[in-house]
């Protein structure tokens, strides 16, 4: 099987965040019949039209299987371990900028997933991220501009990187 070049980038979790998050889906699945009987015993209230406890049932439903069937996707493709060192900004890295051309202003943060986000006290930026996708693949030293919500470009310099290691 060869590789593609548009194939997203590994996600790398420790163990410790992918044993908290196979436990997150575990629970989740463990609570389908409790939400199964939540709407059945809503739904036997009778009139659905105005039934505020069978839709919010419904709902609560429709997110827990929304979350069972994303973390089963990202636990069936993450890559467990430490994300190996590279010569570019790739995800999984700790990354450190500078703005415009500012070297007193920087800004230290994690390229990668939300589901990092609750491991470390780094801000966390998508790799999709207006900022992430400037950077990704950058090297040292590379300048670099993203545009911003409110539609300023803004200028960034790399000055390092390194692998998130928790």
């Amino acid at each position: 099987m060869s590789t593609n070049d548009n194939e997203a980038p590994a996600t790398w979790l420790s163990q410790d965040a992918h044993d908290r998050l196979q436990a997150e889906l575990d629970e989740l699945i463990a609570n389908r019949p409790v939400i199964a009987a939540e709407i059945n015993a809503r739904r036997e209230e009778g009139d659905l039209r105005e039934n505020g406890g069978y839709h919010a049932a419904r709902e609560e439903q429709g997110k827990a299987e929304g979350r069972i069937l994303y973390l089963k996707e990202l636990l069936r493709t993450a890559k467990v371990g430490e994300a190996p060192s590279a010569d570019a900004v790739a995800p999984g890295m700790v990354v450190t900028i500078y703005f415009d051309d500012d070297t007193d202003d920087t800004d230290t943060f994690l390229l990668g997933s939300r589901e990092i986000a609750s491991t470390t006290d780094l801000t966390v930026y998508s790799p999709e991220s207006a900022l992430g996708k400037a950077i990704l693949g950058g090297k040292a030293g590379q300048n670099c501009t993203y545009t911003a919500p409110s539609g300023a470009d803004i200028k960034v310099t790399i000055v390092k990187f390194e692998p998130f290691t928790g």
